[in-house]
């Protein structure tokens, strides 16, 4: 079965890092879990070997390349055009990796023809994501699962200022939101490293307001920096791989 026809998106949310700063996103995904810590959680949350991914939300396709080492088909779906084309040429000659333009609340695929559905700091944000969870659920096969991997807000020092400048997002509605619709959550510490304190300063330059950015950096000496993740995951209910097709 072919692809969904594209439809007519909601509008979008433009990101406000990685759309405008490509090149300094680049350094700050290098750094992130330095020590594979959120990895080694979607191994044991959702499994993917042999098994049909989908990234929603790739940007420039940093994580694509990852799955693909193991994974039967990945496929990742993005958005902003200069964005598919940056994952376009990252992942050119993975012939198991496709770039899709398209939204979570309108995944450009089939029904049932996902076996993982991974978004990470992307379109899953706790309350107003329900269409996003519905359109995941939707392409998933029996014994797929959705994994939302996302900042934990309600751990400092990241989260205390990720909640300076955001003082209406709520990080324990967001986790209550997943947690009402029977997610699992894993809480992980990760590190991440920068080469030097250029690249530390240039990212924290596109996560904060100009204020909170100058006091993160004073507050971080040297060049490493100690972030929280939420790891939320669902699985439907079925037998894992069953009925596997190719996507495309």
């Amino acid at each position: 079965m072919p692809p969904r026809p594209a439809a007519r998106a909601p509008a979008v949310l433009p990101s406000p890092n990685i759309w405008h700063w490509p090149a300094v996103y680049e350094v700050e995904n290098a750094a992130q879990d330095a020590h594979d810590a959120v990895w080694t959680v979607l191994g044991e949350v959702a499994p993917w070997a042999g098994l049909d991914v989908v990234d929603v939300g790739c940007g420039a396709g940093f994580h694509l390349p990852r799955f693909a080492g193991t994974a039967r088909t990945v496929v990742g779906v993005e958005p902003h055009p200069p964005l598919v084309e940056l994952a376009r040429a990252r992942t050119d000659g993975l012939g198991r990796v496709h770039v899709l333009a398209g939204t979570g609340e309108r995944l450009p695929l089939p029904d049932a023809r996902a076996d993982v559905v991974h978004a990470r700091t992307a379109c899953f944000f706790g309350p107003g994501c329900e269409p996003a969870v519905a359109e995941a659920e939707r392409v998933l096969r029996p014994g797929g699962v959705l994994v939302v991997v996302d900042l934990d807000a309600t751990r400092g020092p990241y989260g205390e200022w990720m909640r300076t400048d955001l003082p209406r997002y709520d990080p324990v509605a967001a986790e209550r939101f997943f947690a009402d619709r029977g997610f699992g959550l894993r809480r992980v510490d990760t590190t991440w490293r920068f080469a030097d304190r250029a690249a530390l300063r240039s990212v924290l330059g596109i996560e904060f307001s100009a204020r909170v950015a100058d006091r993160a950096f004073e507050r971080t000496p040297g060049l490493t920096l100690d972030v929280a993740y939420r790891v939320h995951w669902r699985r439907t209910p079925g037998v894992p791989g069953a009925g596997a097709q190719a996507f495309l």
